[in-house]
């Protein structure tokens, strides 16, 4: 009787912490691509839900039609041969839920990278996404306006993320538009997102980048693109400029709340690509410094050469 109380109250706590008082936001989605995750998340739920039920079903079944009886003593069991149909069913059936499920996900991973469905023929809105310990930085270059730790987007319109890092290795999500994906110190990587349904979502960096970790979150409200363009004009005229000093103080390691600028920091610190990609991206001074270094070095390794093959003519 203990145990019967012991496994109802396990579901019942199970039931809870998985429901919850609100649903799960990476099931409740209000992009395309968060839809697509969705519903392989759904799919791979059933899948398994499935699974299970058939495993336990087949388990009752066995355990009922086999259980221990009344025999002699002497009794013994026929001797059974394996059985080509059932084996052949018990591996089958694994290899082509496998086969199943990559394909789904295969073919999910092809759709969340390219630009939503619908959206293939419109000029998406390009934001650079950059971190800092621990802060989101989000420039809008066509718009030239910049914000610290909230994202204003336009609803219906596809959104193409520049994603980079100032200090370590981030990760970039909004649960209710899509998946997360890394921003690095010496690379871009490029996320396409869209939202569908006006509203305020939580986003955060989902990958633990120290003490300031948990704090390291951001707002995004999506809304009409006539109120999106309405809201840059206002930034455009009353905010103050971004400055390169007061850029640097944003770097410094500490949480802020939310800031507003006109200017991005991408006209004097650009992001890690094309020339300014790679371990060597930074400012053209450090860059160049770093030049004039790799050519102390050659010209005294040239001149040291010089040096010995006199002493080699000479003797």
């Amino acid at each position: 009787m203990k145990m019967k109380w012991t496994f109802l109250s396990l579901i019942m706590v199970s039931i809870v912490a998985l429901t919850g008082c609100e649903s799960l936001m990476v099931l409740d989605p209000k992009g395309p691509q968060a839809q697509t995750q969705a519903n392989v998340i759904w799919i791979s739920i059933a899948t398994m839900a499935f699974v299970v039920i058939v495993v336990f079903a087949l388990l009752i079944f066995i355990i009922t039609k086999y259980r221990a009886s009344k025999q002699s003593d002497d009794y013994e069991p026929p001797h059974i041969e394996g059985n080509p149909i059932v084996e052949s069913i018990i591996v089958g059936i694994p290899v082509l839920i496998i086969i199943f499920l990559s394909i789904v996900t295969v073919k999910s991973n092809y759709e969340v990278e390219a630009t939503p469905k619908g959206y293939e023929n419109q000029e998406p809105l390009i934001i650079y996404a950059s971190s800092s310990n621990w802060k989101w930085h989000f420039s809008y270059p066509e718009e030239n306006i910049e914000t610290v730790n909230y994202l204003y987007i336009p609803t219906d319109r596809a959104l193409e993320f520049k994603l980079y890092s100032y200090g370590p290795i981030t990760s970039f999500w909004v649960p209710q538009l899509g998946g997360q994906k890394y921003a690095m110190s010496d690379m871009v990587t490029t996320l396409h997102l869209a939202a569908t349904v006006p509203g305020e979502y939580m986003g955060r960096n989902a990958n633990f980048s120290g003490k300031g970790f948990a704090e390291n979150t951001f707002q995004v409200k999506a809304m009409p693109e006539s109120e999106f363009n309405k809201w840059v004009e206002e930034v455009k005229t009353t905010a103050d400029p971004l400055t390169e000093e007061k850029f640097n103080e944003l770097l410094e390691p500490g949480h802020l709340g939310q800031l507003t600028f006109s200017g991005t920091h991408l006209e004097f610190l650009p992001p890690p690509e094309g020339e300014h990609g790679g371990h060597n991206h930074g400012s053209s001074d450090s860059h160049k410094d770093s030049e004039d270094v790799h050519s102390g070095h050659q010209h005294d390794s040239d001149q040291e050469s010089n040096e010995k093959d006199s002493e080699h003519h000479h003797n």
